[in-house]
């Protein structure tokens, strides 16, 4: 509770203003039968003597005949009438005031804290490591950061508008109730423990299947999530039947288990009205007698009313706690993500104000897991030095651990053992803004935003200048298809870039990268789907225009990476090879069998066209 409190506090008087206009509604609720049961009354009385009077030829009643009616309606009386109905006439104001005040000061509190949480749960999510991540899928998490904190939202605001109007009416209509005819009131004493018991067994049955309909949307959030994202994919595959099939099975699911949970519901209000129509009854039959032994019948009506105002308050407090199942399943789910502990973060950096200035890397002993408790390491004992400035190449096989290498640099993933050091400080003891301002990165996956073309390359530098922008596009070999588009920077790109090609999208990130002109560039194989001639002219434009920067290039093809002052060979997480194209071809097994693999590939190739010439010549 403590927690949520913190997104009270700064909207408190709209959490207390909205109550209390329900309190006011809730007095004119109890006051209101009183009022009416007076006129109910007058009334009978006034047609009970006008049946007993003796009529004269004047058409008048006789004021000799009965005194008793001329009492009853002298002016007094009916000045008395009066002001009753003026009071019904305010308090009806007064409700109505109340009631519109409740209304929008519950839903201003309500919008404004469920806001608050969703910029928090926001905000940790952007801080989650790779690692925090993993642990949540992505509908799971768009599901908390919308739905889950809706139903938050519609909690509070039905809570403060009903947190002390049920109480209240209940409350206020038993005191009510008892007060006007204790007898009668027996009958209470006989339904409502009975109703309560039956709201005990429902809601008990409703808490469990809520918390199982939210996670029913997580499993359709991530179907739909990973289905539209690879669209393409599916198509290219002719597996549109599949993935139907899919998101009807998650539809399916979803559907009886909030179907089930609607039942409860369902199930609740015949239940509910069951015991407010017999209770109706029995006072009907009771409070029949009793008007016949001399009861007014204008408080038997105000009993009535008494009795439908405990009855509904007790429909509301039902219909509380069955938004509150699904709310606290909610809540838990998000707190989750707000608990989530950061495996890193820079709380305890040393080096906070310290930017990265030269370049310089170096790996000692370092070793890491992706899963901590698994023995099989991802990187074993890794010690490599990069000198700032340098180009350095990094090949092996898939899986071999190149990625996760260059991830230690920017702290996308924190080591198990050992240190990565960059410009002799060990980057957890530097501020992560700091540190991963200085490091360029174009992920194996290259990511782009709706929104133009220019927008995202300023991701590398807000405030580029279009100038800029045009030179880092140019050395990427991305001005040339920019300026086909009849748009050019301003052509608008898809959610995720789809509708540029993979080799523009490739040469996208890397303007992006370049426009930030980091200390340290690192190219994650972010040139597989660009030719070997565009390929070329890229790392000549890193050659001169990068000179001050240190390059990291993972490849799988050697002509990615020949010409670096250093390659870095791998397998199985270990480094096995490290030198010039020269040198590794000389000493380095691995790294020979990589090169004449992919020259014979090419040379047959090359000799593919000429054979098919001469086969056609024959």
């Amino acid at each position: 509770m403590k927690r949520w409190l913190k997104y009270v506090k700064p909207y408190l008087p709209y959490f207390i203003l909205g109550p209390l206009c329900m309190i006011i509604e809730v007095l004119g609720e109890v006051l209101m039968p009183k009022y009416l049961a007076q006129i109910i009354n007058f009334g009978a009385a006034y047609q009970s003597l006008k049946s007993f009077s003796i009529p004269v030829f004047d058409g008048v009643w006789s004021t000799l005949a009965i005194p008793e009616v001329a009492e009853a309606l002298t002016s007094t009386s009916i000045w008395y009438m009066i002001g009753i109905c003026g009071m019904i006439v305010l308090t009806a104001l007064l409700m109505m005031a109340g009631g519109v005040g409740g209304a929008y000061f519950g839903a201003k509190a309500a919008v404004y804290f469920a806001s608050d949480i969703r910029r928090d749960v926001y905000a940790k999510v952007q801080s989650f490591s790779f690692a925090n991540i993993d642990k949540f899928s992505t509908g799971s998490l768009v599901t908390r950061l919308t739905n889950d904190i809706t139903q938050m939202q519609n909690f509070v605001n039905a809570l403060l508008r009903m947190a002390l109007r049920s109480p209240g009416m209940l409350i206020g209509g038993l005191v009510m109730a008892i007060t006007l005819k204790p007898r009668l009131s027996l009958v209470l004493a006989v339904t409502i423990p009975l109703m309560l018991l039956s709201i005990l067994l429902i809601v008990t049955r409703g808490f469990s299947m809520f918390a199982k309909v939210q996670e029913r949307i997580d499993g359709l959030n991530n179907t739909v999530q990973e289905s539209i994202t690879n669209v393409r994919v599916v198509k290219s595959f002719v597996r549109e039947k599949q993935e139907t099939d899919k998101f009807k099975a998650a539809n399916r699911d979803l559907r009886t288990t909030g179907t089930n949970a609607v039942k409860i519901m369902i199930t609740l209000s015949p239940v509910m009205t069951l015991f407010m129509n017999a209770t109706i009854i029995a006072v009907l039959w009771f409070g029949g007698h009793m008007v016949v032994d001399g009861m007014p019948i204008g408080d038997l009506s105000a009993f009535i009313t008494y009795v439908n105002q405990i009855l509904n308050s007790l429909m509301m407090v039902t219909f509380l706690l069955m938004m509150s199942s699904r709310a606290l399943a909610s809540c838990k789910r998000v707190g989750e993500v707000l608990d989530e502990k950061l495996d890193l973060d820079d709380a305890e950096a040393k080096c906070k104000e310290k930017q990265v200035t030269d370049g310089k890397i170096e790996f000692k002993n370092v070793s890491f897991r992706y899963f901590k408790n698994s023995e099989d390491r991802v990187l074993s004992d890794i010690n490599l030095t990069i000198e700032a400035g340098s180009t350095v190449g990094i090949i092996g096989p898939t899986g071999c651990g190149k990625t996760s290498l260059v991830s230690m640099i920017p702290r996308l993933y924190d080591v198990d053992e050992g240190q990565v050091l960059v410009d002799g400080v060990d980057v957890r003891d530097y501020s992560l803004y700091h540190l991963r301002e200085g490091v360029g990165m174009v992920l194996q996956k290259n990511v782009l935003f709706s929104g133009t073309i220019e927008e995202n390359l300023r991701w590398g530098n807000q405030d580029a200048t279009e100038e800029q922008i045009r030179t880092a596009a140019e050395h990427a070999q991305a001005h040339k298809f920019i300026q086909n588009f009849p748009d050019g920077y301003d052509t608008n790109l898809d959610q995720g870039g789809t509708n540029v090609s993979g080799g523009q999208k490739q040469r996208l990130c890397i303007a992006r990268a370049l426009l930030k002109n980091p200390k340290i560039l690192i190219l994650d194989d972010s040139t597989s789907a660009v030719d070997t001639a565009t390929e070329a002219q890229i790392r000549a434009a890193f050659a001169g225009e990068l000179k001050g920067s240190t390059k990291i290039i993972i490849a799988q093809r050697i002509s990615s990476v020949m010409d670096a002052d250093c390659i870095v060979v791998m397998d199985q997480g270990e480094i096995t090879g490290i030198g010039t194209h020269a040198e590794l071809l000389e000493s380095n097994e691995e790294y020979k069998e990589i090169y004449v693999s992919q020259m014979e590939s090419k040379q047959n190739q090359a000799a593919a066209p000429a054979a098919k010439a001469e086969e056609v010549k024959a």
